[in-house]
């Protein structure tokens, strides 16, 4: 028996994207409720919707692209954590008490219980957390949050500590009743050439 978790918010006009940044929105071209032989949307977004992966360009100059990443970054063996943090703090290396046990970590901190409602005070990384992951052979850490650092950051510690590792960023997920343990990770990011990040579908499976 398969059990999957499906870890990726709805997509529509009230899902919440960062202040300034552009929100989905859809453009009927044709319809066949007009009259018109097929159905024909076009889709403006942000590529930094919901369930996302970062690419390094975002947040490294002439650093890697979307397209040029590799998949293994977003496709295998990974570890949920929920982790205790107050809001608008940085995850401290000690929040995480167990083990890590996969090259992929998604971290739950509850902290942005509503993809339609924005909020500034979510949590993020500290750098050690990052550096801890990075000791235990992490790849690709993920969080519930719009971004790996704070809404007020300006200098990206965690981004920047992120890239020099050339771990791979997951932001926007949903982690509500996806208990702790392992899975398999499903988060392909589109192959959207010389962009900054890519929208995914992010699925954990668990094989029982």
């Amino acid at each position: 028996m398969t059990n999957i978790y499906d870890i990726t918010p709805p997509i529509s006009p009230s899902l919440a994207v960062w202040p300034g940044d552009r929100p989905p929105s859809r453009e009927i071209l044709c319809d066949m409720r007009r009259g018109d032989n097929i159905t024909l949307s076009t889709l403006r977004a942000t590529v930094h919707l919901g369930a996302h992966a970062d690419a390094p360009s975002h947040y490294g100059v002439d650093a890697a692209t979307i397209d040029a990443r590799s998949l293994d970054y977003y496709l295998g063996p990974c570890q949920v954590v929920r982790v205790s943090v107050a809001p608008g703090e940085r995850i401290p290396a000690s929040a995480v008490a167990g083990a890590i046990r996969a090259p992929r970590v998604l971290l739950a901190t509850g902290t942005y219980p509503d993809p339609a409602r924005f909020r500034e005070d979510f949590a993020a990384l500290s750098v050690e957390l990052i550096d801890r992951l990075h000791q235990s052979a992490v790849l690709t850490v993920g969080i519930d949050t719009p971004s790996v650092d704070l809404f007020t950051s300006k200098d990206l510690p965690a981004h920047k500590r992120i890239l020099g590792y050339d771990m791979a960023i997951l932001e926007g997920l949903v982690l509500t009743g996806v208990p702790e343990g392992i899975y398999e990770l499903i988060a392909l990011p589109l192959k959207l050439v010389g962009f900054d990040a890519s929208p995914v579908r992010a699925i954990l499976r668990k094989l029982a």
